[in-house]
C-alpha cells in the first residue's frame, strides 16, 4: 500500500486530516488570537472548498500527465524514480498539512503536484497492462463522488454515530491489514496473498475496500459542512479540499486494483 493510502486510513472519519474537533479547534484558535483573526477574518464556505478541490484536482492531473507521458516514452525505468520521489514528497507534505493547517494554502497544492507524479506513473503501468483501465477507474471514481454527494445532500445517507463507528473501524482494520502485508513483504514472505489475488475472495476484498473508501467521502462531506457552519477560518477551505483529495486518491487506486483483478480473469 502506498504512503498516502496508509495516511488516509486513520482518524475518526477514516481520514486523519478530519478529526471530530478539527474545525472547532481552528475556530477557537483563530478567535483566541487577535493577530490571526485580523489576518484572516473571512470564514470557510462550501463553495470555497469546492473551488479549491477543483484546483487541487487540476494540479494532480497536470503532474500526472507528465509522468504518464514519460512512462510511455521511456518506460518504467525512466519514470519510477520520479514516481517514488513524488510519493515520498506527497507523504511529507500531507503530514505537514495535517499538523500545520494554517499552511494548507501552500502545502496542499504541493501535495497534489507530488501525488500526481506518483499517480501518473502507476496509471501508466496499469494502462500498459490493461488498455482502457485508467479511464474506467477515473469514471468510476468521479461517478462515486457525485453519487455519494447526491445521497448525502438529499439525506438518503446520513453520517450517524453508528455509521461513523462502522466506517472508522473498517478503515482502521484495512489499514492494519495493509501494514501487516507490507511488513511481511519487507521480510520476503510475499505478504497476505488474497490482497492481490484475482480469485473470488480477492475480488470480494477489493470490493469491500472500495466501498469503505467511498463511504469515507460521506464523512468528509459532513465534516466540511460542519466547518462552514461553525465559521472555521478561510484557510480551512484548503484543508478541507486536501482532505477530500486524500480520500479520492485512495479510492482511485483501489478502483484500479479492483479493475485489474477483474481484467486479469
Amino acid at each position: 500500500m502506498s504512503n498516502h493510502k496508509a495516511l488516509n486510513m486513520f482518524g475518526r472519519s477514516g481520514n486523519p486530516a478530519l478529526k471530530a474537533d478539527t474545525f472547532s479547534q481552528s475556530a477557537r484558535g483563530t478567535s483566541s488570537s487577535g493577530g490571526i483573526q485580523s489576518m484572516d477574518s473571512a470564514t470557510m464556505t462550501l463553495q470555497g472548498t469546492v473551488n479549491k478541490t477543483g484546483i487541487l484536482l487540476a494540479l494532480v492531473v497536470l503532474s500526472a500527465t507528465y509522468t504518464w507521458n514519460l512512462f510511455f516514452e521511456g518506460g518504467a525505468g525512466a519514470v519510477m524514480p520520479i514516481a517514488i520521489g513524488g510519493a515520498i514528497v506527497g507523504f511529507i507534505f500531507a503530514l505537514i498539512t495535517i499538523f500545520k493547517k494554517q499552511w494548507a494554502g501552500t502545502t496542499a497544492p504541493i501535495y497534489a503536484l507530488a501525488e500526481g507524479l506518483f499517480l501518473g506513473a502507476i496509471s501508466g503501468i496499469f494502462e500498459a497492462q490493461y488498455p482502457g483501465i485508467v479511464i474506467q477507474a477515473v469514471g468510476l471514481t468521479l461517478g462515486t463522488l457525485a453519487s455519494l454527494l447526491f445521497l448525502y445532500k438529499t439525506g438518503i445517507v446520513k453520517p450517524t454515530e453508528n455509521f461513523r463507528l462502522m466506517i472508522t473501524s473498517a478503515t482502521m482494520g484495512i489499514a492494519l491489514l495493509y501494514l501487516v502485508s507490507m511488513a511481511m513483504n519487507m521480510f520476503g514472505s510475499g505478504g497476505i496473498g488474497f490482497i492481490h489475488s484475482n480469485g473470488l475472495f480477492g475480488i470480494g476484498f477489493s470490493l469491500f475496500v472500495v466501498a469503505i473508501a467511498a463511504l469515507n467521502l460521506v464523512l468528509d462531506f459532513d465534516f466540511i459542512e460542519q466547518g462552514s457552519e461553525m465559521g472555521a477560518p478561510k484557510y480551512m477551505e484548503w484543508f478541507g479540499a486536501f482532505s477530500l483529495m486524500v480520500t479520492l486518491i485512495w479510492l482511485y487506486l483501489e478502483m484500479l486494483r479492483l479493475l485489474a483483478k477483474l481484467r486479469s480473469r
